[in-house]
Parts: structure tokens; sequence; C-alpha cells
């Protein structure tokens, strides 16, 4: 592949979201991590290379907690990947966080039980995770947004799923004053700060979860009716990003881990 073609910015779609790309080409890629959930493709956003991958493979083949997380991000940075936009589908936990709502999220609650959230499975490696988001990608994806008055800010808690929350585990969360809750945030994000990757998230509120009101739950259906309504302008508003994003990395993600004894080299 040369210089020209490879692409410093990928989008990784979430439920509802695979495809991105006009007439892409698919690469495939092989990790110390197994397969990626799908071939990845690459095509052009306003002339610059672009990689798109479908979270959950081409026709959902992956469940939130089986979704091969650490070979996904590890074929992105190996094709020329610096920079990570993700948007996914997450349940409102405050009454203000409808469906519909665009949110953009700043922090990031675990509340996963079995998933390998690390590259580091030898050595020292403590890579800092005090503020999950890329600064400065968070400020494009609200720029992007602007016109549908996205919400700036908020913390996304990830649970271990499939199942949705019960609604005392719902009610829990928001008296947290969490903002919205998903299962997919995680092990994406940290795995992105292991790789030095600038990574961040928009979160599209497709349903208000249990434990908003005595109305309230949740269904698949649901979920991805709300979600099919908006994916267009989310494209829309995901093309305007990556055609703005500079290639220089002005933030603290490219440094994330400097000084680290790591026990593989950087791809």
């Amino acid at each position: 592949m040369t210089d020209s073609a490879r692409p410093d910015v990928a989008v990784i779609g979430g439920s509802g979201f695979y495809t991105f790309l006009e007439d892409p080409r698919e690469v495939k890629v092989e990790t110390p991590y197994g397969k990626p959930s799908a071939p990845i493709s690459i095509g052009t956003v306003e002339g610059r290379s672009v990689a798109f991958l479908p979270r959950h493979g081409r026709h959902h083949d992956f469940p939130a907690h089986r979704v091969p997380y650490r070979a996904n991000m590890w074929a992105l940075r190996s094709l020329g990947v610096r920079q990570v936009l993700a948007p996914c589908a997450v349940g409102g936990l405050q009454v203000e966080h409808g469906p519909g709502t665009f949110l953009v999220p700043d922090q990031l609650v675990d509340r996963t039980t079995s998933r390998v959230q690390t590259y580091y499975d030898s050595g020292a490696c403590h890579v800092s995770f005090a503020d999950p988001y890329c600064r400065r990608l968070r400020e494009h994806l609200l720029g992007g947004l602007a016109e549908h008055d996205p919400v700036d800010g908020g913390a996304m808690v990830v649970i271990e799923g499939p199942r949705f929350s019960t609604r005392a585990e719902s009610r829990w969360y928001a008296a947290q004053d969490w903002a919205v809750v998903n299962m997919t945030g995680h092990p994406e994000a940290v795995l992105a700060r292991e790789l030095a990757l600038c990574y961040a998230t928009v979160a599209l509120v497709t349903d208000h979860d249990a434990g908003v009101d005595a109305a309230s739950s949740v269904s698949m259906e649901a979920v991805l009716e709300v979600f099919a309504e908006h994916t267009g302008t989310l494209k829309q508003a995901l093309g305007r990003v990556v055609a703005g994003l500079g290639a220089d990395r002005d933030c603290g993600c490219p440094s994330a881990v400097a000084g680290l004894n790591l026990p593989f080299e950087l791809p």
C-alpha cells in the first residue's frame, strides 16, 4: 500500500451502521489476536483515505461481549490509522437524554466482567486513562454535529451484555449521574489508548433505559429502528468531521505510552 493510500483515520460502525464509504476496497488483515470483525474497507472521503470497520461484523455476527476488540484496533493501527471515530448506540439514563439525542461522552465507566482489556500481558505497563477520549476528536465531533445540538460530555457506563439492564441496575447507574449506557465502549477505548491512537465516540440515544420511568424498557427492535432513523444524519456528520481533521495530532494521545517498556513494538 502506498503512503498516499494508507488511511490515517478510521470509523468504527456500531449496531445498524455497517457501511460508510463509497466504492471501497476490502483489505484482509491478520493480527496476533486473530481476525478483526470483518475485512477492513478503505475508501476516500473528500479526497482523504479512510478506513471503515463494522464493529459487530457485516451482519451483526458478533454480540458485544464477543467482538474481537484487540484484533480490531491492532488491524487498524497496522494499516496506518492513528485517529478513530467510534459511533455507538446507547440507552439514555437521564430523562433529558431521550431517543434521537447525540451525546459526545467525556468519561467512561467499566462494568464489564469477562473481557480481555489489554495488550500488556507481561511487564509493568500502566497507561494513563483518567480522560478516556481524545480532547481534539471530541471537539471535532461536537462541531460536526452542531446543528443537531449534541450534548457535550457525560459518562458512558459499559455493561457486559448481551442482556439489557434490570430496572434496579439502571436506576443505580442514573443515581451516579451517569449519562448513557452501552455494551461496546469498553475495552475498545482503552485498547486505543494502549496503541497511542486518538479515539472518541459519539453516542446516539436509541431509548430511555429501564430505570428512567415505570414505562421504559429496552428492546433490540426499538434500538435498531431508532438508530436506522438517524444513521443518515450520523454518516453525514462523520463525513464532515473526517474531512476537517488535520493530520497533526496536537493532543496527548501520540505520547500515551512514551517511557513505558512495552512487551511488543507498536505496528
